[in-house]
């Protein structure tokens, strides 16, 4: 293959856990009794149901990935059967969790992410992992990929915290730019069914201070995600850097998205990337 359609790097993020991790109990030690039932923007949730989700998810995690001690037997037939389980024990461990103290929350949470920490910069980057990364189209994954949109989790999860309770701090390029880098995985998988002719390439812009720009060339029918600009430019979308982890995680709607996206040259290829989740859910 051309060097100039060679594939993305890995994201290695293990090394920034034990970072983010500290941001989030820094956070929630500030939080005032009243900050606790604030809306965030998950329709469901308030800020106590993240913070109850992000320790029930890496309690999880330690639990299968490390342990071996899975979780009961469900059939997944289709993604949406994987969607549904998903959602499911999302909701029963918020139902369990919200329910402790702040102070208990807090504590379960600092032991939690310290053993999550050292689970994740344990493993090796290019093995597989134990879980796939769904989102993106993957049936197997390996490690970096796993603990990337393990990062992405922690990141996006902390932020709506963050914004509901107006107290900004992780929306920074050491940050910010990983997760934007791991959620453009999915850019293929969500472009599989828009045709376009061979030698085709659409370029998305993520402005501001943490964002950058990522190339999707169309290939033999199918779409890949490549290092730098080749073939023919059929579309620039550019999205601001404020919306772009809201648009990827259910956080926006498309009307609000359009308004601020822009688009030169194919206009619906270039917008279709409103219709890309990174998460599963």
């Amino acid at each position: 293959m051309d060097k100039t359609v060679e594939g993305l790097q890995p994201i290695f993020t293990a090394a920034l856990f034990p970072k983010l991790e500290a941001k989030l109990l820094e956070l929630l030690r500030s939080l005032a009794p009243a900050d606790w039932e604030r809306q965030t923007l998950a329709p469901q949730w308030k800020v106590k149901d993240v913070a109850a989700h992000l320790l029930d998810t890496q309690l999880r995690k330690l639990s299968i990935a490390r342990d071996g001690v899975a979780p009961e037997p469900a059939a997944i037939h289709s993604h949406a059967d994987l969607v549904a389980l998903i959602n499911r024990l999302n909701q029963e461990g918020v139902n369990v969790y919200r329910r402790l103290s702040p102070q208990v929350l807090i504590a379960l949470m600092e032991m939690a992410s310290k053993q999550s920490c050292e689970f994740h910069a344990s493993l090796d980057p290019h093995a597989p992992a134990h879980f796939a990364v769904s989102w993106a189209g993957e049936e197997k994954s390996a490690n970096w990929f796993d603990t990337a949109r393990e990062f992405t989790e922690r990141w996006h999860h902390q932020q709506q915290i963050r914004l509901a309770v107006d107290k900004p701090g992780i929306m920074t390029r050491e940050f910010y730019y990983p997760v934007l880098d791991c959620f453009m995985r999915a850019l293929p998988f969500t472009y599989r069914t828009v045709y376009s002719r061979p030698g085709t390439l659409a370029q998305f812009n993520i402005s501001g201070e943490c964002g950058g720009s990522w190339f999707l060339f169309c290939d033999d029918g199918s779409w890949k995600l490549v290092v730098s600009e080749v073939g023919e430019k059929i579309s620039d979308t550019t999205i601001p850097q404020e919306i772009a982890w809201r648009i990827f995680t259910k956080g926006i709607d498309r009307q609000s998205a359009e308004a601020v996206v822009r688009v030169n040259g194919h206009t619906a290829i270039g917008l279709h990337i409103l219709e890309m989740l990174s998460i599963v859910g």
